[in-house]
């Protein structure tokens, strides 16, 4: 379980196919605090660490994640948005993150307003994953408030601190991003569809 609150970014420095599995080696400043078996949210899809070796460690995804998320586009020395598992009984700063991406969208606007940015994204309505103004959304696992919801596109506006600290000041028109949808709106959805 996580927050989408970002802890730090990490660089891609390996990618190894084997099979249909992508294996991911990351250098990151948190590295030195990682064990093998842990959990590890990278642009919001919950890894395990697999192995550690100096100031990096690897991930492996299977290809089922690879199919879901934007992890197959991983370049060398991209960034990556990283969060370790919470701690039960600390403060819930963000909003409940299961790590378990719902499916991609697509940027189609940035827009930058007197100090802070407005994104909007696209996706395929036709998989029944809503999103409501004011509701939670995770992009990339960083947690957010949806400020305007369409039946398939979304906006968020961010923070300067955020911009800085996240991949979203990488994002331009085109970007696919990794989506978490609200996992309460998730189930809600569900049980009213389950009525009809």
């Amino acid at each position: 379980m996580f927050t989408g609150i970002i802890e730090t970014l990490g660089e891609v420095k390996q990618l190894k196919k084997q099979a249909s599995n992508l294996h991911i080696t990351i250098k990151s400043t948190i590295t030195n605090e990682l064990k093998i078996d842990q959990s590890v949210a990278h642009n919001g899809v919950c890894l395990t660490v697999v192995a550690v070796d100096g100031d990096t460690y690897t991930v492996t995804a299977i290809d089922e994640t690879l199919q879901k998320t934007n992890l197959e586009d991983l370049k060398l020395n991209d960034n990556v948005n990283l969060e370790r598992a919470m701690i039960l009984g600390s403060r819930l700063d963000g909003h409940i993150v299961q790590g378990h991406v719902d499916q991609t969208g697509t940027c189609i606007a940035v827009v930058e307003k007197n100090g802070s940015w407005f994104f909007t994204f696209e996706y395929d309505a036709s998989l029944n994953n809503p999103t409501i103004e004011k509701g939670s959304i995770t992009i990339d696992g960083t947690s957010l408030t949806v400020v305007d919801s369409g039946k398939n596109t979304f906006s968020v506006a961010i923070i300067p601190y955020t911009y800085e600290n996240t991949r979203f000041k990488t994002y331009k028109v085109g970007t696919v991003v990794n989506l978490e949808f609200d996992v309460i709106g998730k189930y809600v959805s569900k049980l009213m569809a389950n009525r009809n």
